[in-house]
């Protein structure tokens, strides 16, 4: 699929802007990193050309000034917190992130544990740190915190928390995920800072919503409906708006703390060098989008597929009403509806024509190409088969996986695996496709399409399991399901 965002231009001018910041701030700067590093693909969806580990390898490019905090609550230790797309406990994702930065060769310095009230297992997971040799701080909760800006800017306040050594001109603090204090952290350390004579600064960098983007572009639309479940909601930032005359997009939470961090930030200081939420972000994504038009229509697929995903959900009780609700809102906003997305209705209609289930595929050139349930095949993988072989101008009658090839993997799965379901899934014919490439020139020339159904559009008239919703985030499809269950 053709590209809409200039990943290049982005790695460029964003490091350079952050190198300004760093500057502006005496040589340092403490940035508190929201989003994902190593995996954004919701970017890469609605901004075609956005590379998923865009933020990290813009990081690279500051390796020798930068150094990493990660920052895990004291309460996501005790409840073994999950993070849901990985499936490990924050504190695991900790070790984590430690070492996949130090493969990039990224100073990691230290963890640092938020909202401590003496629990047994942050001083146990503490003991664990130091045995690896990882450096570890404490910062304490703060009665009354954010509001409090009298006793916050104390020495019982954020003067009770530990200093956290750093050596650096640029710390980024980041965490396994939302809600773990980065925010808290950057505002101890300046103020720790400040009481031994360095006057660091605070920045943020999160990538949406986009602020120089308009309030309903689809780009913003869709990160609204990205985080539904979270209740965020964009806004025009009044303050933006009073101090330069311009309209600025930020979002609810940063708009409604603004005037406790310009609180804290004058008990700081005295003054607060940021008129607005968005003057503390360094994003410059929006800059870099080359084809707006690209953009718009990948940002209506994300919000389209955002809602089949919540359905879904709902489907097996993981989620309420209210979230799907939203987001249908959303797509008044952008002015679509689920038609918007061609391949729901080819699936729907090959489904209701044969009465099993069926997927389609909308591949770059706008064909649109369905595969159905078989006897050997499920809807995923026959779709599959169907446009790597129209993608290499291989006939549609040309079987590539011989009956007699797939039949004894049947066997084996019915009766040594103890598996209910006989049909093929995507991932073992992805295998058998890749053993027949060496001798067979039809399979070799099918299997060298895969890359180009890269940012394709996949609807199925039924729910898939994890392996076909793996196989499809890997190719970079997106993928949306009709909440109906699979029959075995």
């Amino acid at each position: 699929m053709k590209n809409g965002f200039n990943n290049d231009k982005y790695l460029r001018i964003q490091s350079e802007h952050i190198k300004e910041r760093i500057a502006q701030f005496g040589n340092k700067l403490y940035l508190e990193l929201g989003g994902k590093l190593f995996d954004d693909y919701h970017a890469s969806r609605v901004l075609p050309g956005f590379q998923p580990d865009s933020k990290l390898r813009m990081l690279s490019q500051l390796r020798d000034q930068a150094e990493i905090v990660i920052v895990i609550s004291a309460v996501d230790i005790e409840k073994n917190k999950v993070r849901q797309d990985l499936g490990i406990t924050y504190d695991m994702d900790v070790l984590r992130l430690r070492e996949e930065f130090m493969k990039r060769d990224l100073l990691v310095s230290s963890v640092v544990i938020t909202h401590y009230n003496g629990q047994r297992s942050t001083d146990a997971y503490r003991e664990r740190l130091e045995r690896m040799g990882i450096r570890s701080y404490i910062h304490y909760t703060i009665e009354g915190y954010p509001s409090n800006v009298g006793l916050i800017t104390s020495d019982e306040g954020f003067g009770h928390n530990d200093y956290i050594e750093t050596t650096r001109p640029l710390v980024i603090v980041t965490a396994p995920g939302p809600g773990s204090g980065k925010m808290a952290v950057c505002l101890s350390q300046l103020y720790n800072e400040h009481k031994r004579g360095i006057e660091a600064g605070y920045a943020k960098f999160e990538t949406f919503p986009v602020w120089n983007l308009p309030l309903k572009h689809p780009v913003n639309i869709a990160y609204e409906a990205a985080t539904a479940d979270l209740n965020d909601v964009n806004m025009i930032d009044p303050f933006h708006l009073e101090a330069y005359g311009m309209s600025a997009i930020n979002y609810n939470r940063d708009i409604e703390i603004f005037p406790v961090l310009n609180a804290l930030f004058e008990g700081i200081y005295g003054e607060n060098p940021y008129k607005s939420p968005t003057d503390m972000g360094v994003n410059m994504v929006g800059f870099c989008i080359d084809d707006d038009e690209i953009c718009c229509r990948a940002s209506n697929n994300e919000i389209i597929r955002r809602y089949f995903t919540a359905l879904n959900a709902m489907a097996c009780g993981d989620t309420n009403e209210s979230e799907v609700n939203k987001i249908g809102l959303l797509f008044k906003q952008a002015k679509i509806d689920i038609s918007y997305r061609r391949p729901i209705a080819a699936a729907r209609d090959r489904a209701a024509a044969e009465g099993v289930p069926c997927s389609a595929i909308e591949l770059a050139d706008g064909t649109i190409t369905t595969g159905s349930t078989s006897d050997l095949l499920g809807p995923s993988a026959a779709l599959i088969l169907n446009a790597i072989k129209h993608l290499a101008g291989i006939d549609h009658t040309v079987k590539l996986i011989p009956q007699a090839m797939i039949e004894p993997i049947q066997h084996t799965k019915i009766n040594y695996l103890r598996s209910h379901n006989p049909r093929l899934h995507t991932d073992e014919v992805l295998v058998t496709l890749a053993v027949l490439s060496t001798h067979d020139d039809n399979c070799r020339r099918a299997l060298e399409k895969l890359p180009e159904l890269n940012g394709c559009q996949v609807h199925s008239t039924v729910m898939l399991g994890e392996v076909d919703h793996k196989i499809f985030k890997k190719l970079g499809v997106g993928l949306t399901c009709d909440p109906a269950k699979k029959r075995k």
